[in-house]
């Protein structure tokens, strides 16, 4: 088990690198091959990913399975999970075998979408492994590259605009943590030049684990603790993404293929909560108390605002895609209420919207796979010729409204108490986007599923094949078994949330003593 955790990571680039040195030719037979090879790497990497999950401690606070050794000019390849991260590993890999199988479909340049793939689900699990933050840079801007031509080689009509707004803005955003990330690296050399005695580690080797010279332990002080913060807030926001930097998400999700979705809504807008919990709140604990209000208001609003357009929406992929900026809302507004409910809301809330978002759009390109189009008007009455997607479908809008029973409740209502304890108008706010979820959701579902079959062009639509069906199943099981078992999560996450808000406490009361022994210095001269 010793490096299991790199195992893990790198066995769906192995994958890729099967495919793109041996696998020649694109006819049947080498497309064949190219989604089972894929379909296999996947899978052993799952396989792979559940020994970390069987030998995790969860009463463990700090990070287990760490692997280090230097690689670059003192920096550190450095690898490790704790109770946070474990949990979006494994959403990932359980994920990443459903989404190629998903793709049986598809007919144009197989090999090289697989090998897409197969790269991003590498980058992505280098994210929530990452314990270096230059590592961890590099993953989280790597990821980018396969999906950028994810979108823009087997998207829609407007797939090179859709692919270059994805790219420009996350890429943007980004700039300003790289940016962040040089000031530290200065603050830290000049800090270490001063205090790093022999046998002590460099600040500059950017380490965030508690073991070696923490991040956490940062003195960064005053306005340029809050001018960090904001550069790495902008990098995370815009990957949530958070109302108003949210327009990319809309035109991503309509252009990309369906696979793409899947993996955009339930994998990549998590590295951005992700983000906040493990850099914002620790590395920047009073700026995060500071700015934690106008956080929450941003959320509120992002629920209410999203909700509203997704009353509006024709294309059912951009109504979904609409939700999901309102469900991130509330994960945001969790993180910064910054107590253990809103923060174990907000992780189980993304962790059931990686299943539940994942499924819609599924269930979307089961439809458009039969009739080449997202519009809404096109369809009615599927329920008389297609009963397993209808029961299906409803399912998956159930859990997104977040009925009891599935795993959509539990999130919001545990992200709700949370909300509630730190701004009782923010709670109220936000609340009301679960009256309008339910309206957005509903009518979509009325106006699909429900009712006569007038249209003749749906006369003859066939309902789930048995491969659409397996797909399905585990999701289905996923999303029951942790709205009716929410501790399945809750206990796994709750010790590392539970130092996560010790130690980001003891740093704003260390900062408010200092703060007040300077006041009273400066009021006794």
């Amino acid at each position: 088990m010793g490096n299991i955790l790199s195992l893990t990571t790198f066995m769906p680039l192995i994958g890729a690198a099967i495919l793109a040195l041996f696998l020649r030719g694109d006819d049947e037979a080498a497309q064949a091959n190219a989604k089972w090879v894929a379909l296999g790497a996947t899978a052993f990497t799952f396989v792979a990913s559940l020994f970390i999950l069987a030998g995790f401690d969860r009463d463990v606070a700090a990070f287990q399975f760490v692997e280090d050794h230097e690689w670059l000019l003192g920096l550190h390849y450095r690898m490790g999970v704790d109770g946070i991260s474990v949990l979006f590993v494994m959403l990932t890999t359980f994920l990443m075998p459903l989404t190629i199988a998903a793709c049986w479909n598809v007919t144009h340049r197989v090999k090289e979408y697989m090998i897409a793939f197969l790269v991003l689900e590498t980058l992505m699990l280098g994210v929530f492994m990452a314990l270096d933050l230059v590592l961890f840079y590099l993953f989280f801007e790597g990821g980018l590259i396969p999906m950028f031509l994810i979108i823009g080689i087997w998207g829609g009509k407007d797939r090179i605009y859709a692919a270059f707004k994805f790219f420009l803005y996350t890429f943007l955003g980004s700039v300003l943590m790289l940016v962040a990330m040089v000031t530290m690296a200065n603050v830290a050399g000049t800090t270490c030049i001063a205090a790093c005695g022999e046998g002590e580690v460099s600040l500059l080797t950017f380490n965030f684990s508690s073991e070696t010279m923490p991040i956490l332990g940062w003195q960064i002080t005053g306005g340029l603790q809050t001018l960090l913060w904001l550069a790495f807030f902008a990098s995370f926001a815009v990957k949530m993404p958070m109302w108003p930097v949210h327009t990319w998400l809309p035109d991503a999700h309509v252009q990309a293929p369906t696979a793409g979705s899947v993996v955009l809504a339930a994998i990549l807008l998590k590295m951005g909560g992700y983000g906040f919990l493990r850099f914002s709140l620790p590395m920047f604990p009073v700026a995060s108390d500071i700015l934690g209000p106008l956080v929450l208001w941003l959320s509120a609003i992002a629920i209410v605002y999203a909700s509203l357009v997704a009353l509006v929406q024709e294309d059912m992929k951009k109504l979904i895609a609409y939700s999901s900026v309102a469900h991130m809302g509330y994960v945001t507004a969790g993180i910064f209420a910054a107590n253990q409910q809103g923060i174990d809301g907000a992780i189980f809330q993304m962790l059931s919207h990686g299943f539940v978002s994942g499924a819609l759009f599924l269930c979307v390109g089961v439809v458009y796979d039969r009739m080449h189009t997202r519009e809404i008007d096109a369809y009615g009455g599927l329920v008389n010729r297609m009963p397993a997607y209808a029961f299906v479908f409803l399912l998956f809008t159930m859990a997104n409204v977040g009925l009891p029973g599935t795993s959509g409740f539990v999130g919001e209502f545990l992200t709700l108490m949370g909300i509630f304890q730190a701004n009782t108008w923010v709670a109220l706010v936000a609340t009301s986007g679960v009256i309008l979820s339910a309206a957005y959701a509903l009518w979509l579902y009325r106006r699909v599923v429900l009712g006569d079959l007038i249209k003749e062009a749906l006369r003859s639509i066939t309902d789930m094949t048995g491969r659409e069906k397996a797909i399905f199943a585990p999701l289905v099981v996923m999303t029951i078994l942790l709205g009716v078992y929410p501790s399945l999560v809750i206990d796994i996450i709750e010790v590392s949330t539970a130092n996560l808000i010790h130690d980001v406490g003891i740093a704003q009361e260390a900062a408010a003593g200092a703060i007040q022994t300077a006041q009273t210095a400066a009021a006794s001269h």
